[in-house]
Parts: structure tokens; sequence; C-alpha cells
């Protein structure tokens, strides 16, 4: 096995160059705990460059892209040229690890919520918003009754939370309650995830101070049938995507925004992405925590 992993190397393999020690001459040799490989499910990690393709070229696609990006009704465009440049854009991301708000000014086009959906497919081979959606609908009801369960704190603060569908029934109130349920059932705290503000000046710098979390502006004395005013994501301080509707939109293609960049789930919500991962977009859903898997026993009693 090890010559072959010298051969393929050799030739190439842009995911074992990615780890070998002899990459480079004089470079620190890289821990065993830091060697970089597909961690949650990913099938193209870090892809070769397409045939014919070097890194100066797919720069000058990459260039190409910063002025497609600027135009009218250029959709089909820019989705070919980013599916052009992927291999190039996995390699930054992974080698380089840039700065969000570096990597936002070189590829602005992966910033949309249709190009956050092509990265998340090329990089798993699976739909995202769609089946996120359909999945958190198909356990809905079973996770809503076992949130019933729940005692103590946690349990007074789910009801508080599910008490809001009385007063709005509608399809994206009854996935925000559950996706901040189901946080509060884990021991994480919604409010480590989503920030909602009525001002979004009051509030710029707390805004501007955020690692990684979700933002939903509300109208000051807003019902809770009223829409959210603004719905984005920040990630490092920068405002990466905006109008996104609803929060279990936002959540989605936050989780797409964390395979597409390559970021790791946060420590104090660590649980939640886990079962949005393995058991919501049923990737890797085999090796579970012990939490999640307490969890998925309960989801799927009585169905087998």
């Amino acid at each position: 096995m090890a010559n072959y992993r010298t051969k393929l190397r050799s030739i190439g393999c842009s995911e074992l160059n990615l780890n070998s020690f002899k990459r480079k001459q004089g470079a620190p040799r890289t821990s065993p705990n830091q060697v970089k490989k597909p961690r949650r499910a990913e099938v193209n990690y870090c892809p070769d460059y397409p045939t014919g393709q070097s890194q100066e070229s797919l720069e000058e696609d990459r260039v190409s892209l910063l002025s497609e990006v600027t135009k009218r009704n250029n959709q089909q465009v820019v989705k070919e040229k980013m599916e052009k440049t992927f291999a190039y854009r996995r390699h930054e991301v992974i080698e380089d690890r840039p700065f969000i708000g570096e990597f936002k000014k070189r590829w602005p086009a992966l910033f949309f919520e249709h190009e956050v959906e092509a990265e998340f497919k090329r990089i798993t081979t699976a739909p995202l918003r769609s089946k996120f959606m359909q999945q958190l609908d198909h356990h809905s009801a079973k996770l809503m009754t076992i949130f019933k369960r729940k005692g103590g704190a946690a349990g007074r603060k789910i009801r508080n939370i599910m008490a809001d569908l009385a007063k709005n029934d509608a399809i994206e109130m009854r996935r925000a309650c559950v996706l901040k349920a189901l946080m509060v059932y884990l021991n994480e705290d919604p409010e480590d995830l989503i920030k909602e503000y009525t001002d979004v000046e009051d509030n710029q710098e707390a805004m501007d101070q955020t690692v990684l979390g979700i933002f939903a502006i509300k109208r000051d004395g807003a019902e809770l049938t009223d829409g959210l005013e603004d719905v984005g994501i920040i990630i490092e301080g920068v405002e990466v995507l905006h109008e996104l509707d609803n929060i279990a939109n936002a959540v989605a293609i936050l989780f797409g925004l964390m395979y597409s960049l390559d970021l790791s789930y946060p420590t104090n919500l660590t649980y939640t992405f886990e079962v949005l991962q393995k058991l919501v977009m049923e990737l890797d859903g085999k090796k579970l925590s012990t939490k999640a898997q307490v969890l998925k026993n309960k989801l799927f009693e009585g169905t087998f």
C-alpha cells in the first residue's frame, strides 16, 4: 500500500501530495492529527486540476469570473466557470486557509445561494436545500414528540420555543422552531448560532464580532405572523450572504458553506451540526456520538 501511495504521488494525486512530508524540501513535518483529508463524507475533497489545465490557466478563469459575476442574466456562464475552477478553488481553500473576507473578494460568485448549493453538490454529490428541507419536514413530527418528553430547564425552554407555533404555524416558523428546539435538546444554545436583532445600527458592533452565525432582523414591534426584515450569514465578522428569507434556509446555506469553505464545526454547536450532517443530510451517518446515537434511536423507534 505504501508503494502504491508513492506511485500516486509521483503522478500528481492531489490528496496525497497535500499531505506528503516530502512535498517541500525543508518544510516542517505535519502532525498526523493535522493531516488534511475528508472527514465529513466529502467525495471530492481536493480533486486534481482538469486535464489540460494549470494553476496559471485556472487563475485566468478566476479573474474573468470577477467581471462575469457582475453581468446581468449571466448565471449559466458563471456556473460553467465555477465548475471549471472547482479544483483550483478547493486547493486554495484547503492549502492556503484564506481569511473569509479575502476569499470572498477573490471568489464573489461562490457567495450566492445557487452557487453554495452547486459547490456543496460538487463536494458531496448530494443536493443541499431540497434534501435538507425534505428531511427536516419528514422528521419534524417525531422530533416534536421527542421534545415534549424533555424535562427540566431544557424542557421549559423548548416549550417556550414551540409556543410560537400557536401564533404562527407557517412552514417557515415550524422549521425554525424545530431547529432551535433541537439545539436546546442537544444542550446547546440556539442563540450561539441565531442572533435576532430589531435594529442593525445598534447591534453592528456585535455583528462585526461574530465569528460564525446567522442574523435575523425583525421590525421593532413586529408580530410573529410578520416576516423577517432580513436573514443573513456572518463568518469572521464578514456578512457573506443576506436576504435568505427565513432561518431554516439560512441554516441550510450555512451548512453548505461549512463544506465549501472547509470550516470546522463550532465547538459549542458540535452536536447540532453533527445531527444536521448525519441524521438530516445522511452524510457519514454510521459514525455517531453517543448523544446523536440516542437521538437517532428515539427518532427511528418503532419504524423497523
